[in-house]
């Protein structure tokens, strides 16, 4: 059980609006708020489910209502002297938050049921939440207000959540702090912390500095003194440091503040942590414990960083690591084992006087960690979710793995004999362990040597092509040497011509002989000879040159086969513009200088009679086996400038969109309608998460129905094509798949 004391997010006024309830319910996640009047009695409690009824029961909704007509005034509370056994009973499955109150009946705190989670200000910290990275400044100011400020600064800088310092009364915390008589040790620290404490106001205008530069401020008070100046501040949260997790009398006297501990375990025995924990348990407040090795520097052999999952079993609660070891590999290494919170100590120069300061981090060492933490936090994923093929392996697949083909023609109606199937690479087709699948089965198609089998070889995911009906022209994509045969199981209004770079050698009129009354979209290569990607907006001048070059071939081939193309005016070329960097996304400074570099580069194109029209990317773009990351063209912003100062169109693909909106948390419908009058092309493919892209339809997260109702008011004209990963194989059976599933889309959404 925790009793929160700062319960502001759990209460409305009985004349708020419902409106203003939901908000509230929303925001503090635990489906319930308390109803109090203007002098603070409580009068009602409301649930989540209480106001699911309500808008099920009444016909017409005015969400400016009071809140005070839904509220239950039959509610169960608990008083706030009450023993916390008591109120701990009240707690259960079905209740999960308890009203605490005083003598008059007036709200003065509620008891929620224990979990695994804390809020620092405005960070959440859970078992789901990103790493929480303390920088630990301490006494590393050397007691300067201006330094202090400058280490706030690099903390910021590096990517820390947090920056700590520590306050002391010396006068209070030491018996004599005056005494000559100390050992060496503590007459080194004492002398150290007298000469390096900054002032009460100069420690309160540091905390004031954190919240402008956006830092989160918090401190380690080591004496009830300076606990209460710190409390008149207004902290958030607070440390204990390892030499006081067994001073009880002052971490109860903290606990009274309600607000988060974060205690330090260094120093401390087996049985005193368990005792420790235990009195954390009976404060009522949230807690976090650090594992902890109080050694400056610390070696790597007494660390045992595998004990910090044992103080998560004793304190059942979250866990963290504050090292003072030297280097980041151990920090880092405590992410990957569970740690939700980092703190290590910060420093400008270690060479400087102090123990803190040769166990410190440099600010660019710090920010090092910060990135490494951030790297190995998405790759941590779920133990025990199911093992899924990622994009980028799922294109290596493709090029690495074998597949089971047809060492022989087999002739439809054939029944499948060992001899008939070899094992061989690529691996498109399917994969070699199905092979007993496959034997006995009968064909239902004719079949080169060398071809691939498929699943639908399998008896799955068959289906046969057929005329198809929407609102806007459509097409599928194609290759040369399958358009002719494509074309002709359906009644496509255009062919969407994806070109490689060895496309470009051959002799288009090879493959279309006649003239097709057909429209025409093309899809230039992204890769070219030499492993040259297109990358118009390089900042290497030789390599931009080098992709104009290229992108002004695949403009010339364009206009040769517009000729044949009957229905085709303004042939469109989907292109993929570049702008990708390999570590990180960059800012805003940086994606204008690329965006102005494309727009030189579009200048130097002879483009009559073909409109180029850049496709919308994913933010982290899979480019042939590996993942990079995308800067142009991912938000509807930058894309409406683009095309109102261009006077040019795109190709929205909204698989590649919905993962920007995912990753940035946009809404899909909100980019759509701001983008719609630019749109004169889709990619049409499903999409889950932040990268995996071309999924089928209705295996991902985009709602097709209302897609096609935006697409109906928004871009009207615009043409589309199913942009399925692979959608082109055999026979383009994932493409025929594919429309079926947005013609019942589109229809429903009429």
């Amino acid at each position: 059980m925790i009793i929160e004391r700062n319960f502001s997010k759990f209460v409305v006024f009985d004349e708020e609006s419902i409106l203003n309830a939901l908000q509230k319910i929303s925001e503090n996640k635990s489906g319930i708020i308390f109803v109090v009047t203007a002098a603070g009695i409580l009068s009602g409690v409301v649930t989540d489910g209480d106001i699911r009824r309500w808008l099920t029961e009444n016909k017409t909704l005015n969400l400016d209502e009071s809140i005070a007509q839904l509220a239950n005034t039959n509610f169960q509370y608990a008083s706030i002297d009450d023993d916390p056994k008591k109120i701990s009973s009240l707690l259960s499955e079905r209740i999960c938050a308890v009203p605490l109150l005083d003598q008059q009946k007036r709200l003065k705190g509620v008891a929620l049921s224990k979990d695994l989670r804390c809020e620092i200000e405005d960070i959440v910290i859970n078992e789901y939440s990103p790493v929480f990275v303390i920088a630990e400044i301490g006494n590393n100011h050397n007691g300067s207000f201006e330094l202090a400020c400058k280490l706030i600064d690099q903390a910021k800088e590096a990517g820390a959540d947090c920056a700590k310092f520590q306050m002391r009364d010396m006068d209070v915390l030491y018996r004599n702090s005056q005494s000559n008589d100390a050992d060496l040790g503590a007459e080194y620290t004492i002398d150290l912390l007298k000469r390096f404490q900054l002032s009460d106001k100069e420690l309160f205008a540091a905390f004031d500095y954190c919240h402008s530069v956006n830092i989160i401020p918090l401190c380690t008070p080591w004496d009830k003194s300076s606990f209460v100046k710190l409390e008149q501040y207004g902290l958030s949260a607070y440390k204990v440091s390892s030499a006081d997790f067994t001073n009880f009398e002052l971490t109860r006297t903290i606990a009274q503040a309600g607000k988060p501990l974060i205690c330090s375990t260094g120093m401390a025995t087996e049985n005193e942590i368990k005792q420790g924990i235990a009195h954390l348990k009976t404060l009522n407040v949230p807690y976090i414990l650090l594992h902890c090795n109080s050694t400056y520097p610390a070696p790597f052999k007494d660390i045992n960083l595998k004990y910090m999952s044992h103080i998560r079993e004793l304190g059942d609660c979250l866990v963290g690591y504050s090292g003072h070891e030297r280097g980041t590999a151990v920090a880092v290494s405590a992410v990957a084992l569970g740690a939700k919170i980092i703190e290590k100590h910060i420093t400008l120069d270690k060479s400087w006087e102090g123990n803190d300061h040769k166990v410190s981090l440099l600010p660019e060492e710090f920010k090092q960690m910060v990135e490494a933490i951030r790297q190995v936090e998405p790759s941590l994923g779920s133990s025990v979710s199911e093992r899924m093929i990622s994009q980028g392996e799922m294109m290596n697949r493709e090029v690495l793995a074998k597949s089971l083909i047809a060492s022989v023609a087999i002739k439809k109606g054939s029944v499948i004999s060992r001899d008939m199937v070899d094992i061989k690479s690529p691996g498109q087709g399917i994969q070699p362990n199905r092979l007993n699948d496959l034997l006995g089965r009968v064909i239902l198609r004719d079949m080169q040597a060398a071809d691939f089998f498929f699943p639908s070889d399998l008896g799955e995911g068959q289906v046969q092509a057929r005329n198809y009906h929407f609102k806007q022209p459509w097409g599928i994509p194609v290759r040369y040497h399958d358009l002719q045969h494509l074309k002709n199981m359906s009644n496509m209004d255009l062919l969407e011509i994806h070109l490689s770079y060895k496309d470009m050698e051959l002799d288009f009129k090879d493959f279309i002989p006649e003239p097709l009354d057909l429209d025409l979209v093309v899809h230039a290569p992204e890769l070219f000879s030499g492993d040259h990607t297109l990358d118009l907006c390089s900042l290497d001048d030789d390599y931009r040159q080098r992709s104009i070059t290229e992108l002004q071939r695949v403009i010339d081939l364009t206009r040769s086969l517009k000729s044949v193309f009957l229905k085709s005016k303004r042939t469109p070329i989907v292109t993929n513009m570049g702008g990708f960097s390999d570590t990180a996304h960059l800012d805003q400074k940086q994606r204008t200088l690329l965006y102005d570099l494309l727009e030189e580069s579009l200048s130097k194109l002879d483009m009559n009679g073909i409109e180029i029209i850049p496709q919308s990317m994913p933010p982290f773009p899979w480019h042939f086996g590996g993942q990079q990351f995308h800067n142009l063209f991912l938000d509807s912003e930058g894309i409406k400038l683009f095309c109102q100062k261009n006077n040019m169109r795109i190709c929205l693909d909204v698989s590649h969109t919905k993962l920007a909106c995912n990753h940035y948390h946009w809404s899909l419908s909100n980019f759509v309608k701001e983008v719609g009058p630019y749109i004169a092309h889709l990619h049409l493919a499903d999409s889950g998460g932040v990268d995996g892209e071309g999924l089928q339809i209705d295996e991902g997260e985009i709602d097709w129905i209302s897609l096609f109702q935006q697409i109906n008011q928004y871009a009207p004209e615009a043409t589309f094509i199913p942009e399925i990963w692979q959608g082109h194989k055999n026979n383009a059976e994932k493409a025929w798949l594919a429309l079926e599933r947005l013609e019942k889309a589109a229809k429903r959404s009429q």
